[in-house]
């Protein structure tokens, strides 16, 4: 067998662990994922999970790549061609909402997994992301301080996502009371 069919059997391996963890996250939340129950729903040997991720922390670590990568997909296709600004925000902090609301279950995997060192360092990163690029919007609005504003932006964003979660769905009342953040 090539290098390149191993290496597409290895992905696509990968991939298989993934979804299974992303299907499991909202039957289970994280405190019922084990390894086990990872292996049974990819149909892999439980040798081929270690062999991609090492451990279980690694494996919700990819989870939550995997997440965020997909809400930033999301993001990025709703506000394509937006000037930077109060709308752009408004459009962003909806496609993130919403992408937390299609993967309930993986969002509270990811909130129970908030105390793994290797979650809490890549959310912070994330957040760092997040501020590069949503500070432009608040300079577009003429804020004194984009960065620390884009930070408390993001916090208020995600504790909307944590409310919508908690309330089972879509809460127009938390998106109007969010958007009232921003003066138009």
């Amino acid at each position: 067998m090539s290098t390149g069919v191993r290496q597409q059997r290895a992905a696509a391996t990968r991939e298989q662990l993934i979804t299974a963890g992303l299907s499991l996250a909202e039957r289970t939340g994280l405190a019922g994922m084990s390894v086990n129950l990872i292996v049974a729903e990819a149909g892999v040997a439980k040798g081929t999970f270690f062999h991609h991720f090492g451990d279980r922390s690694q494996f919700l670590l990819a989870l939550h790549t995997e997440f965020h990568d997909r809400a930033f997909a999301e993001i990025e296709k709703t506000t394509a061609g937006m000037a930077p600004g109060r709308d752009r925000l408004l459009a962003a902090a909806n496609a993130y909402l919403d992408e937390c609301l299609r993967h309930r279950g993986v969002r509270a995997l990811l909130l129970e997994a908030r105390v793994d060192p290797a979650i809490i360092e890549a959310i912070a990163s994330r957040n760092r992301t997040v501020v590069q690029l949503t500070s432009p919007d608040f300079a577009a609005m003429g804020w004194a301080h984009p960065e620390p504003s884009a930070a408390m932006w993001n916090s208020a964003v995600v504790e909307a996502a944590i409310l919508e979660l908690n309330q089972g769905g879509h809460q127009p009342e938390i998106r109007t009371a969010l958007a009232q953040f921003l003066p138009a």
